[in-house]
């Protein structure tokens, strides 16, 4: 048997500036890279198109060939990983695994049990940071807990921040990579899948965009935002790298990724999160939940013009405008008062850059049930949004050609009474 120490690919798929293949590479011989496609995640995708499989795919093949030019290979692998890696055992003599660590619910507990199996061999999984620049339990309060508001943990995020907390992790030592033959790389089909039409953001930095992102971030018709979401979330550009970049050009943009870690760490902290409200008296609230109501949310076709727009443009792209996910957010679980987890399942579903701290985090905030949101009062009057951020309708016209002729629905419920409707009810299940 062979003698390899193994790094395993997640969410970190680039060869340059990764923690984990960093010290893989510098403790290791013989390192065999390796990639699972994991099914217990991917059999949860009904749409068997999911782009974002297909991007995983490229990437994967993408280093599998940049590897095959060192003389190496990337292993690829489709099952349950721990299973995978018994399998391993069986075929190698596995000295230790490297890996970036993961914070999610689900990631912790595969973690957990093949850190169990290769302990069981005297085998260590070694674990990095790699995504995040401080981790959950880095930044605490003076009471030594995590920070529930924001604003403190931001100032004391960017007070703790040091220049080498941006340097790359470089240069890799390739020589330590396992020299070998190619192994195959599995079809897209292999795997479930299909490809998909939508496309891709590029992965490249627009730094003329970050500059001024907190002039244009605001205007859905402006190409005002990095589209950057997909690659922080699959790692195929380094957070170091993106971080380095805002603080030397724009402090709003370096806020948002700041806003990126300050949800993981809520997610890490309290991980009920994921189905139950961040403030457990916002349970009681009793949703609406029209279905009929929610498939004109989720088609476009709510008579609110904003709201719709935004809608069709997720649909359509996999991608929806930061400004315009808050008024959609906020119109379902208030205007609607359908259960902000069933806005959070959807947008899970479509959006390219599914990130699940912050897509929970962000819904959490529109429907006033989690950390630091916004006030259940607070109802986002849509007509108003769009006055101020698509005045000449450019952005809703682009979406919904149809605005001015009778083929647009008229308005699913009137404004005002929708709001004084949501306030009441939210006011009588916090009063009980």
């Amino acid at each position: 048997m062979k003698k390899v120490s193994i790094f395993w690919f997640r969410r970190d798929l680039r060869l340059e500036d990764n923690h984990g293949l960093f010290k893989a590479l510098g403790e290791g011989e013989h390192v065999l890279p390796l990639f699972i496609f994991d099914k217990n995640i991917l059999d949860k995708l009904e749409d068997k198109t999911d782009a974002r499989v297909e991007f995983i795919y490229d990437q994967i093949s993408k280093i599998h060939g940049e590897l095959g030019k060192k003389g190496s290979s990337l292993l690829i692998k489709y099952g349950d990983p721990e299973s995978i890696y018994k399998e391993l055992l069986q075929e190698y003599d596995i000295q230790a695994v490297y890996t970036n660590r993961d914070y999610e619910p689900y990631a912790k507990s595969r973690d957990e049990k093949v850190a169990r199996l290769l302990n069981k061999q005297d085998i260590e999984l070694h674990q990095y940071k790699d995504q995040l620049i401080f981790e959950p339990g880095e930044i605490l309060n003076g009471s030594g807990e995590f920070y529930k508001v924001f604003t403190p943990f931001s100032k004391v995020w960017l007070s703790k921040l040091n220049p080498s907390m941006l340097e790359a992790f470089k240069p890799m030592h390739w020589k330590n990579l396992l020299q070998m033959e190619e192994f195959p790389l599995p079809t897209l089909k292999e795997i479930g899948f299909e490809k998909s039409d939508i496309s891709i953001p590029s992965k490249t930095a627009d730094e003329e965009i970050i500059a001024h992102y907190n002039e244009t971030r605001d205007f859905p018709a402006k190409n005002g935002t990095s589209r950057l979401g997909i690659h922080l979330r699959f790692g195929t550009i380094s957070i170091r790298q993106l971080a380095s970049k805002a603080k030397e050009l724009n402090a709003t943009y370096l806020n948002e990724l700041i806003w990126r870690e300050f949800y993981m760490m809520i997610l890490a902290f309290n991980p009920e999160v994921v189905d139950k409200a961040f403030k457990p008296a916002y349970d009681q609230i009793p949703w609406r939940n029209n279905e009929e109501e929610f498939a004109a949310w989720c088609e476009g076709k709510t008579g609110y013009p904003i709201v719709d727009a935004g809608m069709r443009e997720l649909n359509a792209t996999g991608y929806m405008h930061n400004r315009v996910r808050m008024v959609v957010a906020s119109f379902l679980t208030k205007h609607l008062l359908i259960d902000w987890r069933w806005g959070e399942a959807y947008f899970a579903e479509k959006l390219l850059d599914f990130e699940l701290a912050s897509n929970n985090g962000g819904w959490q905030w529109a429907a006033g049930t989690g950390t630091d949101a916004q006030p259940y009062f607070r109802v986002f009057n849509p007509s108003s949004q769009q006055e101020k951020f698509d005045k000449n309708w450019k952005y809703i016209k682009k979406w919904i050609p149809e605005i001015n002729s009778d083929k647009y629905p008229k308005p699913i419920v009137d404004h005002k009474f929708a709001r004084q409707r949501a306030i009441d009810t939210y006011k009588s299940a916090l009063n009980q």
